[in-house]
Parts: C-alpha cells; structure tokens; sequence
C-alpha cells in the first residue's frame, strides 16, 4: 500500500506537572518540541503543525520554520487541543490526523507512517499503537501505560496497572517470570484520527475511569467508540516525563553523533 494522506499535529502545552516546561528543555541545542517536530518532518505527512498554547513555543516554531497554531489554554487533553487546530487549519472531515506527542524528540517516522497507513485499512475513526512487553519491570510500572485488546485488534482497556492481570503468577512479582502465550503490550501515546471524528470529540463526556487513570483514550472507549490497536514489532525509545528521561535522550542524541562522526 502506498503511503496514504495525512497531516501530523503535535500538542505542546508549555506547563507540565513532573518536569516543568519539559517542551523547552535543550537537547544538543534545540528545544524537545523542536526535535519532535524536526523528526516528524521525516515522514511522509503531508503538513506537521504544533498545536500549542504558548507564543513562546509558536515563535520558536517559527524561527525554525515549523507551522504552528495557537490553542486555548484550557484543553484538558492533546486530542481536545488537536480537535481545535483542525478548526484553525479548516481540515476537511475524510483527512487523517496523527497525534504526535511534544515529548518524542527521538520518534522513529516509520511507525509514524505506519499509523497512517493502519487507520486507512482498518476504516475506523481512530487508531493507536502498541508492542509488546518483555520485561516484567515494564509490566508493573505505572508510568508504562499498557492495553488489553480483543481477537480484532482493538482496544478492551487501558490501564497504569498490570493488564491482564495474571492472578496465579502475579501474586509473587519476584518469582513471576513472562511465558509464551501471555500478550502484554505497552501502549505507545501516538493516535489517528479522521477530522471527523475530531470534531465530534469535544461532544464527548468525560469519564470516571478516565480521571482515575489519567488516560484520555478510555474516554473513547467508555463512549462506545472502536479504538484499532497497530500491534508494532518496533520498539520506539521512550517520550520524556522525568528528569531521568532527558539525560536518557541527551545520551542517545549524544551518542548517535559519536557513531556519525566515526562512520565519516
């Protein structure tokens, strides 16, 4: 299949709860947003926009020659924010929109394109990624959110807890070991959406179960909505949330430059 049309949005609110203005924050002298945006650009998407509600992040977008949209300061999710660019940049309702988080300064664009192409041939409204888990410190880590799917491939659940819960191993985490069979996967916070379902999405009600987790995509799924899940091979290095994360990923820029030195 060819690659199909679409357009990349990236939310970037500037506030952030766990690593304040982590959006801003240098890696090898650009901003993380920056680099998002940058590595967005190496897909095959038509457009990539920052939705954001700083000027201070539209004006570095625009010294680097990145589009970028100004959004309400109040959105409670990406989506919502995403929901208004499209407004802004009057999308029609048939076009595919990829959710790309601010904080993926190393996402790989090839699962950005396979995204993409997923939505198209699984005719839903929105479409989310995955892969699987091999370790069980990911499995009981409540920063790695992780989905439960159906034999259709799309979503059952998401949860920061330990889904499906394995009652007869998970009763020693010591001794519990990963066995063939048992599907765990990661969630990976990178979404498709038709325009028009954007549009709808702000009809939507919240949930309890999406305030308790603290997970926008189970408002999907609580409205009745089905969430096609792309079950990846690729395992993408991981977004920034802490302190810890931005020395992780100034490390991988570092040493990709080392290599690219030594490769000349």
């Amino acid at each position: 299949m060819k690659y199909p049309e679409y357009h990349i949005i990236i939310p970037a609110r500037i506030n952030s709860e766990r690593l304040p203005q982590k959006l801003l924050l240098d890696i090898d002298g650009l901003p993380v947003v920056i680099r998002t945006a940058m590595q967005a650009q190496k897909s095959h998407a038509k457009s990539v926009t920052v939705a954001t509600d700083s000027q201070i992040i539209k004006n570095m977008c625009s010294s680097h020659k990145i589009n970028a949209v100004i959004t309400d300061v109040n959105h409670q999710t990406g989506t919502d924010r995403i929901a208004q660019a499209v407004s802004i940049l009057n999308y029609k309702e048939n076009e595919i929109i990829i959710n790309v988080q601010g904080d993926e300064p190393l996402i790989d664009h090839k699962i950005i394109d396979d995204l993409a192409k997923f939505i198209v041939l699984q005719k839903v409204p929105v479409a989310t990624i995955a892969h699987k888990i091999y370790t069980k410190n990911e499995i009981f880590n409540h920063n790695i959110v992780k989905v439960v799917l159906d034999k259709f491939n799309n979503a059952l659940y998401f949860s920061r807890s330990p889904i499906p819960y394995h009652r007869d191993e998970f009763e020693s985490k010591e001794s519990f070991t990963l066995k063939n069979g048992i599907n765990f996967l990661r969630h990976i916070g990178m979404y498709a959406y038709t325009v028009e379902f954007l549009k709808n999405y702000s009809k939507i009600p919240a949930s309890l179960i999406e305030e308790i987790e603290k997970l926008e995509q189970l408002r999907i799924l609580y409205n009745g909505y089905k969430l096609a899940v792309l079950v990846s091979n690729a395992i993408p290095e991981g977004g920034i949330d802490t302190i810890e994360d931005l020395k992780r990923v100034r490390q991988v820029v570092e040493n990709f430059k080392i290599s690219e030195k030594k490769g000349k």
